[in-house]
């Protein structure tokens, strides 16, 4: 009788060596790729490649990892978009600079078109989860306010008119970013994409100084 060749099993024998930054970024990698609820335990094991009790050990339940993963995601962007954002540049420079960096993490380091951490993970459990729910609105929140910030400077120095409508213009601004992770996590092109930000930082400075002159100068 042949008998079946047994799987070795991660949840067995001595816990394995690791490296806990590299094991976040490979269960954020899962997190990424499935969603919250399409992750399991063994998605996880599998990913870091630790058995299931070195993986309580380290960073607790499922919902604690994902929660941790959250917060580092978030420090991370917020580091990246204030970088950007309040930078002393040129208001269409600026905001050309934003869109870009925030579509290139939009990639894994392999190129793979994931989208945004939080889009592709939390929408969909903010439903349900309070605290996943009050994270998601506090980084949407903080995404528009500093976007605000940024063209009220631009008001304030008259590189936009006095009477611009910065919250409108940040809350547009903020919603093309939405709107890219949604499309790359859909595929689209990227040079479609790159195409749509030159656009939109477009609409968004067509009341800079110097856009009636650029415009007249188009025509003549």
């Amino acid at each position: 009788m042949v008998q079946k060749r047994k799987t070795p099993s991660l949840g067995r024998g001595r816990p394995r060596q690791y490296d806990p930054q590299r094991a976040l970024t490979q269960a954020m990698d899962a997190f990424w790729r499935h969603g919250y609820a399409g992750t399991s335990l063994d998605d996880l094991s599998a990913a870091t490649r630790m058995n299931r009790p070195s993986l309580y050990n380290a960073f607790g339940d499922k919902h604690r990892l994902y929660l941790a993963l959250l917060d580092r995601y978030i420090g991370v962007t917020t580091v990246a978009i204030r970088e950007e954002l309040l930078a002393p540049r040129p208001l269409q420079q600026v905001l050309t600079r934003f869109f870009r960096r925030m579509l290139k993490m939009y990639y894994s380091p392999r190129g793979e078109a994931r989208g945004c951490f939080l889009i592709a993970t939390a929408v969909t459990e903010s439903m349900e989860d309070q605290r996943v729910r009050a994270k998601l609105a506090a980084v949407l929140h903080g995404v528009t306010s500093v976007l605000e910030e940024r063209f009220r400077s631009a008001a304030a120095s008259g590189e936009l008119p006095r009477n611009a409508d910065t919250a409108a213009l940040a809350a547009t601004a903020s919603a093309v970013l939405h709107s890219l992770a949604i499309q790359v996590r859909a595929r689209v092109p990227r040079a479609s994409l790159l195409a749509s930000i030159d656009s939109a930082v477009r609409l968004l400075c067509a009341g800079a100084r110097g856009s009636t002159k650029r415009r007249r100068n188009a025509k003549s």
